[in-house]
């Protein structure tokens, strides 16, 4: 037989070729149809955008911040922000700046007490060269390269606290110890669930009976008196690097219980397919069959139970070291600076102490958008 052609002019539907978008949907492996989903959603994309700023800050928060976490500025004690801006009486400037401060003694309390000088102006400068600095807490290179400062004097766009020290600068270095900690504190929470809730969801019986009431116990421990006991246990002569440790490891290995669940209530659902018997009539081990063949079945929903957790982690951070019971100073954390802002003076004389809350909210926001982004697309084809 010899191949026909049909007419162009008589082509039906069942005859047309198959639409290109079509054949690229259906040939299209799992992790393409999510991002093609997950990128139609912008308040998904917003969160990941968010995020992408929070881990650029993390990275590089000796170079963007203007000064040291612990430097002291004696002649702007609790001063105020410092406002960037391009004009004001004195007519319009294409370089931003900011106004010179001076302090002045107060009769009454003789407590120096800093003042704007709006005659003088300080214009911003960027890629500036001051004190040196080394990358990490002094773990990796030096460098002296600032993102901005300014000609002469010295800047503070979020103020300063009581002892003079930059609240930016501090709020850049405790978005590292906040984030870090929050990170490893998911891995850790993470590696136990995937392992108990495994274990539990693919033997059964007492192996799932023992878990189930592990889990039990540990959620029906209070928060509250659990880390007081635990914060009261760490000794006040330990160094802040072994606290920031334990601090993490308490969160992660107390936080592993929902995840264990889920990732339980998946594998029973899955244990009894087609495709899981026949790998274990073929001699394939348990953790293989689960590693290999179930966990794939479900990894969208994994990476996005982690990514909603993030901002449980962080914000027990946040609320821990805000109560005293976490990370204490010298270490920088959103929680340790919020600490030092539960008083009067703060709330009535230092408002500014309180913008770190700001970035705590923005970085719950982009884990709550990015999270609610990745659950719409983890299922294409719904």
């Amino acid at each position: 037989m010899t191949a026909t052609t049909i007419p162009k002019g008589k082509r039906t539907a069942a005859t047309l070729p198959p639409d290109e978008e079509k054949l690229k949907y259906f040939t299209a492996r799992q992790w393409q149809l999510v991002w093609w989903r997950f990128r139609r959603n912008r308040l998904g994309l917003l969160g990941a955008g968010i995020l992408i700023i929070y881990i650029f800050v993390l990275i590089f928060a000796e170079f963007l911040a203007p000064y040291g976490g612990t430097t002291l500025d004696s002649e702007y004690v609790l001063g105020p922000p410092q406002v960037a801006r391009f004009w004001d009486e004195n007519g319009f400037s294409l370089r931003p700046f900011v106004y010179s401060v001076t302090t002045e003694r107060d009769p009454v309390t003789l407590a120096m007490i800093p003042t704007i000088d709006n005659s003088k102006r300080r214009y911003l400068q960027f890629f500036v060269r001051t004190k040196e600095y080394k990358y990490w807490n002094g773990n990796l290179i030096a460098s002296d390269l600032h993102f901005f400062g300014v000609d002469e004097g010295t800047i503070h766009l979020f103020g300063t606290d009581s002892l003079g020290r930059d609240i930016l600068s501090r709020t850049m270095y405790a978005t590292r110890t906040s984030l870090t900690l929050g990170v490893v504190g998911v891995l850790i929470a993470f590696v136990i669930g995937l392992v108990m809730g495994g274990m539990a969801g693919y033997l059964g019986g007492q192996v799932d009976f023992f878990i189930q009431r592990l889990i039990e116990l540990i959620r029906s421990v209070p928060d509250i008196p659990l880390f007081m006991g635990l914060a009261a246990a760490l000794p006040k002569e330990w160094p802040p690097e072994k606290v920031y440790l334990m601090i993490t490891l308490i969160l992660g290995f107390l936080g592993w219980t929902t995840l264990a669940r889920r990732i339980r209530g998946k594998l029973l659902s899955l244990r009894k397919e087609d495709y899981v018997i026949a790998a274990q009539l073929a001699g394939g081990s348990n953790a293989r069959i689960i590693a290999r063949h179930m966990l794939p079945a479900f990894t969208s929903y994994i990476i996005v139970d982690i990514v909603v957790y993030f901002p449980y982690m962080i914000l027990a951070e946040t609320a821990l070291s805000f109560v005293g019971l976490g990370l204490r100073p010298p270490v920088i954390s959103w929680g340790v600076l919020l600490q030092g802002a539960q008083n009067i003076q703060a709330i009535e004389l230092a408002p500014w102490l309180f913008i770190p809350v700001i970035f705590v909210v923005f970085a719950v926001l982009g884990f709550t958008f990015l999270g609610d982004g990745l659950r719409d697309a983890a299922d294409p084809y719904n």
